[in-house]
């Protein structure tokens, strides 16, 4: 199967709720969930702008895919923070892939040789083929909450998913909510972000974590407007065959033009920024506070403006934009839907 079925697809998969077995195949046969993990791991071992370009381009095939893609990735920057015995086991196999929550939504109650940890965590995307889980809690201490927090990885087998993902749009990426009850956690399963406990570290696991996070996440962003652009003027043109109105059809290839145009400026901002960023990551020059408010203050701006493009376009291409098993309203829907992430989020 070659990774362009996927569009091709795109219906069948959100009305299934999650990625075929298939397609999850041709994921892991291209390691595409491991785009930042060493190869001696099975990885591809990309630097970030080439990952962050990948994330872009699976997201104008499709949403749904991109997206996942882009959370299973996420995960990649966990490797340097376990033992190596631990980071080998969880992302050896071909199939490894992290899902999970940052939010401390668990409890960590500390005993003699780990964690006792009980807790509940919701939007798990990729949460129905996930083989480990990361999770946050507060630490309990001798009957005392802290605050304290610690982070977790736990094996499939201990988690419980509750399937309850029920969004308007990305609706085959199972981001389900998780529970753990009373899972023992031993101390090797435990880690934080910025120790690193082997040598399977690059200069992607030490970029700042919440850029990388506002940079994955805002690519999906432009890859799922990449695709309603390519939608909208396929739908402009099979209007300019049916209604022979050259005014009518003037106005939206007008208007198309226009918002093409803001997404191209916003897209060339995003690259030109996360460039230079990158390039002083790998010269070892820290980026500094202002620098990342500016890039998350500019990864919000450009999402809105990903979905202003496409809700200036939806209005104006008629009964299609609101039929939900037609291309435009579901890259739509999957588009509002990314762009809601708390990263992106004003």
């Amino acid at each position: 199967m070659n990774i362009l079925e996927v569009k091709e697809r795109a219906l069948e998969i959100e009305q299934l709720g999650k990625l075929p077995q298939d397609i999850l195949d041709i994921i892991y046969e291209q390691q595409l969930f491991k785009l930042f993990i060493a190869k001696e791991l099975g990885g591809k071992d990309l630097d970030l702008l080439e990952g962050i370009k990948v994330f872009q381009r699976m997201s104008a095939i499709d949403g749904n895919f991109g997206w996942l893609v882009t959370i299973g990735t996420g995960g990649n920057l966990f490797i340097p923070t376990l033992t190596q015995e631990i980071g080998e086991k969880i992302f050896s196999p071909n199939d490894a892939v992290i899902a999970g929550s940052g939010y401390p939504n668990g409890t960590a109650v500390k005993v003699a040789n780990g964690y006792v940890v009980t807790g509940q965590w919701r939007f798990c995307s990729g949460a129905d083929y996930a083989t480990t889980f990361t999770i946050n809690c507060f630490v309990k201490e001798d009957g005392v909450m802290t605050d304290n927090i610690i982070s977790c990885a736990v094996n499939r087998d201990q988690v419980e998913i509750v399937n309850d993902w029920q969004a308007m749009g990305l609706k085959a990426t199972a981001s389900h909510t998780i529970r753990v009850q009373n899972v023992w956690i031993p101390h090797d399963k435990t880690f934080q972000l910025g120790i690193c406990k082997n040598h399977y570290s690059n200069a992607v696991h030490s970029f700042p974590f919440g850029t990388f996070a506002e940079a994955s996440f805002l690519s999906v962003c432009l890859g799922i407007t990449e695709n309603f652009l390519e939608e909208a003027w396929s739908l402009i043109e099979q209007k300019n065959k049916q209604l022979h109105r050259a005014e009518r059809i003037g106005a939206l290839q007008f208007l198309f033009m226009q918002q093409q145009k803001r997404f191209r400026q916003v897209e060339e901002q995003f690259y030109a920024i996360l460039s230079a960023y990158w390039l002083q990551h790998q010269q070892q020059i820290e980026l500094t506070e202002q620098q990342l408010h500016d890039f998350t203050n500019m990864s919000k701006e450009s999402a809105a403006v990903c979905v202003d493009i496409a809700n200036n376009m939806i209005r104006s291409l008629g009964m299609d934009a609101i039929i939900e098993t037609a291309t435009i309203n579901r890259i739509w829907r999957n588009l509002c839907t990314a762009a809601q992430h708390g990263f992106l989020t004003p």
